[in-house]
């Protein structure tokens, strides 16, 4: 005889299963792209496919030589987490084998500006030590190396990126203003 904790498991476990399939569609790759693709980009990401190598800084101090340009694509080299010094605690900093890093960024004109990376890391976005929060979320287009997409509404002036939580030493980047 069943007892009715059995029961609900077994009603739990048959739900699950119905919906793995969707949430393992929603994880697959596009099967119409080819390897490599870069297409369905928003125009102000169509820069992402030619990036450039640039070194994170570990400490602001080294943040000169760590300049995001907006509407430029990059190849981040990140360092073990620790190694780098951020200039306020991540929300999520990752373990002793992720990789981080610290860019700046200097906003023109007010705006919406989107930040894509290539992986899943945490983005903290400062100005004058603040943290700005964020307006929207998202992934990027389905046949693009874009894997996150992250808003934020900024006013001209000065920005630390910090960059936590990353698998790889290697992560693609571009700040873009959304039109």
């Amino acid at each position: 005889m069943r007892s009715p904790a059995m029961g609900l498991a077994l009603i739990l476990a048959a739900g699950l299963a119905l919906a793995a399939p969707a949430v393992f569609a929603q994880t697959m790759p596009d099967v119409a792209c080819g390897p490599g693709a870069e297409a369905g980009l928003p125009p102000e990401l169509a820069a992402w496919a030619a990036k450039s190598p640039l070194p994170a800084a570990t400490s602001v101090t080294d943040l000169p030589k760590a300049v995001l340009a907006p509407g430029q694509a990059y190849v981040a080299a990140l360092s073990p987490t620790p190694d780098v010094t951020y200039a306020v605690q991540p929300e999520k900093p990752g373990g002793t084998v992720s990789k981080g890093g610290l860019f700046s960024l200097k906003v023109e004109t007010a705006g919406a500006y989107v930040i894509a990376l290539g992986a899943g890391a945490w983005i903290d976005v400062l100005k004058d030590g603040a943290v700005q929060r964020s307006t929207a979320h998202g992934r990027g287009p389905a046949c693009s190396t874009v894997r996150k997409m992250v808003t934020f509404d900024l006013t001209p002036g000065d920005y630390l990126i910090q960059i936590s939580a990353n698998a790889q030493a290697e992560l693609p980047i571009m700040v873009a203003r959304k039109p």
